[in-house]
């Protein structure tokens, strides 16, 4: 057993234990296995032992592993900040994009969808902790922004992504991610469910499942601490 599916098979077992603990569904919570600076061979190895959904940050690097893993049938998610002149590339490639924290970089990457796929699947950034350094929409804003996302063309408004601040505090964990299903749960619509919460990375995945992670986007539990390349 390769060390990257035996860390695949500990995350999930993490996974069903704190679903169990929630008394949630079984498997209710999708694992997105974050690969940034994680070579294709690894990916690879992950997609043998089951796993077939990878986030990515960096763009360049991102678009180099997808052309190199063309043959297997992976979903892939954009996780990193937006640069506004890389929106087409995001649009083309990806089959989500979890960080939108600005409609103007949503019009364009509806603009630049391309026709022939399915709408984008979108997730708006929310800044639950008040961090400047955090990207994301004030809670407050949610309920005026959601109706001019939800007007665009190419994408599809699916739910709501945060990520707090770090804590090894098991309460202080769950509060952000308590705000965001509660905001979720304020907002949504028979027209606009929101259905996706995206929360909840290695160190705090239990919590978020806790308060209702729908995806929990893992990186270090599944490929072991990272190699950052200094070109990204």
């Amino acid at each position: 057993m390769s060390s990257i599916k035996q860390r695949l098979t500990r995350v999930r077992q993490r996974i069903e234990q704190a679903e169990r603990q929630a008394e949630r569904t079984p498997a209710s919570t999708i694992l997105l296995a974050v690969s940034k600076t994680r070579t294709a061979d690894e990916i690879r190895a992950a997609f043998a032992a089951g796993q077939t959904a990878f986030g990515e940050n960096y763009l360049q690097d991102a678009l180099e592993k997808i052309d190199a893993l063309a043959d297997l049938k992976l979903e892939w998610h954009f996780i990193g900040r937006i640069q506004s002149n890389k929106t087409k590339p995001i649009a083309e490639n990806f089959d989500w994009v979890h960080s939108i924290a600005s409609l103007k970089h949503a019009r364009r990457l509806g603009e630049q969808r391309p026709p022939e796929r399915p709408p984008l699947k979108i997730c708006i950034q929310v800044n639950t902790s008040g961090e400047a350094s955090k990207g994301g929409h004030e809670p407050e804003q949610l309920p005026e922004l959601l109706k001019a996302y939800q007007a665009l063309p190419g994408i599809e408004v699916v739910g709501l992504m945060t990520i707090p601040a770090l804590t090894d505090d098991a309460a202080a964990q769950r509060r952000p991610f308590r705000l965001l299903r509660n905001l979720r749960d304020t907002l949504r619509s028979d027209a606009l469910p929101l259905e996706t919460l995206s929360m909840g990375m290695s160190g705090d995945l239990e919590a978020a499942i806790l308060e209702g992670a729908t995806i929990v986007r893992i990186g270090t539990a599944i490929f072991g601490p990272r190699q950052y390349n200094s070109t990204n």
